[in-house]
């Protein structure tokens, strides 16, 4: 096996490494019990089912943007920035459930949300001068995360204030 190959591979495992910790315990967190049922929400608001389907198409997309970006060679130090901001932006995701649905704080969420959006934002911005397919993989979770906060805004609005 060559260099790259072996790399290749660390990099595939990395990637879906990444997916699996932060859907299964993002996962685990959400719990749509009689708390959550019980919540006013918009008209807009998706069908339940929908959220786990478009989560996994983010988690596919973004395990490709991965790969893609380092398909092309970064150097060490857009490595290593593109590596922090995914453990960041894993840390982030886990976080806003477990605000969410453990805590039922969609207060602290909406907060925490600003930090989930700006990590997304921030893992684009380093993509783009390596590839830009990379970036553009993202884009859908940066639309999904912006979606979920106009819906944590209005369950706020809607049920508040939380205690």
């Amino acid at each position: 096996m060559s260099t790259t190959d072996f790399l290749l591979q660390k990099h595939v495992l990395a990637a879906a490494a990444w997916v699996l910790v932060v859907a299964i315990a993002g996962g685990l967190a959400t719990e749509v019990g009689a708390w959550y049922k019980a919540l006013v929400q918009p008209p807009w608001k998706p069908p339940d089912w929908a959220f786990g389907v478009v989560w996994t198409c983010i988690f596919i997309a973004s395990a490709f943007a991965w790969l893609e970006f380092w398909s092309r060679g970064p150097s060490t130090n857009q490595k290593s920035i593109v590596i922090v901001l995914f453990l960041l932006n894993g840390a982030f995701n886990i976080l806003w459930s477990v605000l969410y649905f453990k805590l039922h704080r969609p207060d602290w969420s909406m907060i925490e949300a600003f930090f989930l959006w700006g990590s997304v934002a921030a893992i684009i911005v380093a993509m783009i001068p390596v590839s830009s397919v990379a970036a553009w993989l993202m884009v859908p979770y940066l639309v999904w995360v912006s979606i979920a906060m106009a819906l944590n805004w209005e369950t706020i609005r809607l049920n508040g204030p939380f205690a």
